[in-house]
């Protein structure tokens, strides 16, 4: 053999498997490492592009564990305005994984601290999740109680989980100096108050964010052995960074950190696999087509290339393209996607609507 390269796989060179290649018939872009089936339990969590997953897989046959469904007879719109339906219990978006670690700790040990309430307008909100209810408790005692029983439900789902999807979202976040807690949103944003003194930005490096992950990873596998672990990364950019920083090099920062680790994750363990969903999206071989004109929000298009990339190694739905299939049956079949996708989004276009706090602070940009 003259050279190692010589007789690899067309996807092993960049002219061939992406220069030449349309980001709609990609090929052997992704390899499971294992099987996931309709059968299985999955979990899903994550930063707000984590929402797209849960409803297409839902859509598709998959069963997606729902431990706190919304009350009868709440609407479906309302029922997301209120944290119900987005993820596989009602915790919002969690954007770090310190954040994720945080969550499972409380809900093993059952803490709640009352420290970890904010108040506006004489209402009280849940400083860990403030978004699921949007208009706040009435008292801290009614809070408390919520909380207590939301923790008990994310218990249940981490026991009986088989698959747990999560997407890693942003490497910045608040923190709490007094207690250590991480917040998913920044004191005063949608409640509470800013304080110095109090509160303090934090950018995770990826050692940290790979030792909280192993840390969450080992306090799953101890009551849950079985469970199998997909990790994806958030191809939406930072809406805006606290860093000292521009936003385009804190959003560099951020997505090649987490990235990195989940790919060392998935490298190092064999029941975590990685989805290539921010390469789908954010690399410069898409040429931009799956964002929306504001560059950051990723279409309905840009999802359903992600989705089907995804089903082409865990089974066949709706509109899936099948594996070997030639470039001519892909285009075409894409085509056919694209247009069922924009009929679906038309009909239902007040039911997908994506709950992302961070978006709120695109309110302080002057």
């Amino acid at each position: 053999m003259a050279s190692p390269y010589e007789n690899l796989d067309p996807s092993k060179f960049w002219r061939t498997g992406v220069s030449e290649s349309h980001p709609l018939t990609v090929a052997n872009l992704y390899r499971k490492k294992f099987t996931i089936s309709p059968g299985d339990r999955i979990a899903t969590a994550g930063s707000c592009f984590a929402q797209h997953i849960a409803s297409y897989l839902q859509a598709n046959g998959f069963s997606i564990l729902d431990k706190e469904p919304p009350p009868p007879p709440l609407d479906e719109a309302t029922a997301k305005s209120f944290g119900f339906r987005l993820y596989s219990a009602r915790y919002g978006n969690i954007y770090t994984v310190r954040q994720l670690l945080q969550l499972a700790e409380n809900a093993f040990s059952g803490e709640v601290d009352p420290g970890d309430f904010w108040t506006k307008d004489g209402r009280i909100y849940d400083a860990l999740r403030p978004n699921v209810e949007p208009r706040g408790f009435e008292s801290l005692d009614e809070a408390i109680a919520n909380r207590k029983f939301h923790l008990a439900k994310v218990r249940e789902l981490l026991e009986e989980m088989t698959v747990f999807i999560f997407t890693f979202g942003l490497t910045e976040a608040w923190v709490n100096k007094n207690t250590g807690r991480v917040y998913p949103t920044a004191p005063g944003t949608i409640a509470g108050t800013f304080d110095p003194e109090i509160h303090a930005f934090k950018n995770f490096t990826a050692h940290e964010i790979h030792r909280d992950f192993t840390r969450f990873h080992n306090l799953v596998r101890d009551l849950n052995a079985g469970v199998k672990f997909i990790l994806t990364v958030s191809p939406v950019p930072l809406t805006a960074t606290a860093s000292d920083r521009h936003v385009l090099l804190a959003t560099t920062y951020s997505k090649s950190v987490l990235r990195a680790v989940a790919g060392e994750l998935a490298d190092s363990h064999d029941n975590i696999d990685y989805f290539p969903s921010y390469e789908i999206i954010a690399s410069p071989w898409s040429k931009g087509f799956f964002y929306e004109s504001n560059m950051r929000s990723v279409n309905s298009g840009g999802v359903a290339a992600v989705m089907r990339v995804f089903f082409e190694q865990h089974g066949k739905a709706a509109g899936a393209v099948e594996a070997g299939a030639d470039a001519r049956t892909r285009r075409r079949k894409d085509k056919e996607e694209r247009r069922a996708q924009k009929r679906r989004e038309k009909a239902k276009r007040s039911d997908e609507e994506v709950v992302c706090e961070e978006i709120l602070l695109d309110a302080f940009a002057q």
